[in-house]
This record gives C-alpha cells, structure tokens and sequence, in this order.
C-alpha cells in the first residue's frame, strides 16, 4: 500500500466538516504543525478535536479557534489560550474537560479495541456526572468509554514510507496511542527514510497504523513557558 503523500494539503484531503480529530502532541511539543496550518487553509468546520492541549491563540489548535473551525474541544489542559477561554465563556465552544490519564486511557482503548474501562479519576466530581459507577475492592469507580475518531494525525521525529514511526521525548507522550486509535491516521515526520533504514528496536509505531505519511517543513517549535533565571 503506498502511503506517501506529497504535502500536509493531499495529507488532509477527505477531511470533512463536522469531522473528528485526534491531534497529537503534549502542549506545543510534536504538534502536527503542518497538517494544522493545512486544516485551517481548508475552512473545514464544525470539528470536534481531541487533544491533551488546546494550543496557544497564535500557534497550534489556537489557529483553528481563531478561525472558528472547532466545535466542540475534548481536552485536559487548556490553560494557555485567551481565545479557548473567551469562546467557553461565551457558549461558542463545546468543551469537555478530562483528567489527564483519562484523556491518554481512552485514546489508548480505542486503538486495543477496548470499549471502555474503569477508572476512580474523577469519581465524585463533575466529571462522573451521567456516567456508571460501579465499586472494585471497596473502592469507587467511573466508567469511561473508548474515543471514536474519524482521523488521528500525529507529528513524529522520524518515519520510514511503510508508515513506521519514531518519536522524540515528550511528543511520546500522546502521539502513539492517537496513532493507533484513528480510522483514517496521518503521520508528519521531520525525515522520511526508505524502509530498513529505522533500527526496529526503536519504531514507537508501527507502520500498520499509518495510512499516511509525509515530510514535513518549516517546524518551529516554539516554547510554550519559557523559565529563565
């Protein structure tokens, strides 16, 4: 099966509006910068995106609020973005709010082809409001279910054509589990290699969950809290 797609415009193609998205990466690191500059040229909308981070106003998933593309934000941290909170506040924006391990769990489900699972995070909070409860070992716990989403694209260090992929330090953190949970999933990497080239020792993905993949350009990295003495 080829799977090498030209650019982050053929990547994203059949994207349709009302669609939903996992994006990978934790805050500003192995975002899929490219696919999301991409998205927002397309004026999709109506999507309900799923990740850890809601960007920053002007970079990452940011763009896509600026935009007024997104519908509905599934998400756990969402702190750094004015836009995120001016649409919440004003009812322009659906968001649902998960503890973190929740967020990661269910995104890992999905691709195990685990229907759901319980977990005690949340339990007594807003979070299992309408959800089933049910007591393990005499210890209370909320049912979550596994997310269903229409595409998972993903941001990795390195990539071969089959669609293997590795990534770098935290951009682990939720890539791997989105790429496994998509439907349709979508890899950008920073070098794209021939097959063979990859030591399977390190391949975090393996190429049976990609169905596309391109080299990415132009990544800018940005730090989202820059500390300093």
């Amino acid at each position: 099966m080829h799977k090498v797609v030209q650019n982050a415009d053929e990547a994203i193609r059949g994207i349709q509006d009302g669609s939903t998205l996992m994006l990978g990466g934790f805050g500003l690191c192995g975002i899929p910068e490219n696919c999301i500059s991409a998205l927002v040229k397309s004026g999709v909308k109506n999507l309900t995106c799923i990740s850890n981070n809601a960007g920053v106003d002007d970079f990452g998933i940011g763009l896509l609020l600026q935009s007024k593309q997104v519908k509905k934000m599934i998400s756990s941290y969402v702190g750094e973005n004015a836009e995120f909170e001016r649409q919440l506040l004003t009812g322009e924006l659906e968001v649902e709010l998960l503890p973190q391990g929740t967020l990661a769990e269910r995104c890992r489900a999905a691709g195990a082809g685990i229907p759901a699972f319980f977990t005690p995070a949340g339990y007594g909070t807003e979070i299992a409001e309408g959800k089933e409860t049910r007591e393990f070992h005499d210890k209370q716990y909320i049912m979550e279910t596994a997310f269903e989403s229409d595409y998972a694209i993903v941001k990795a260090w390195k990539g071969d054509t089959d669609g293997n992929l590795i990534y770098k330090a935290t951009a682990r953190n939720f890539n791997p589990m989105m790429a496994m949970a998509g439907k349709i999933t979508i890899a950008e990497v920073e070098e794209l290699v021939e097959p063979g080239e990859l030591d399977p020792n390190f391949i975090h993905t393996p190429s049976i969950f990609v169905n596309r993949i391109f080299q990415g350009t132009h990544y800018e990295k940005r730090i989202e809290q820059r500390t300093i003495r």
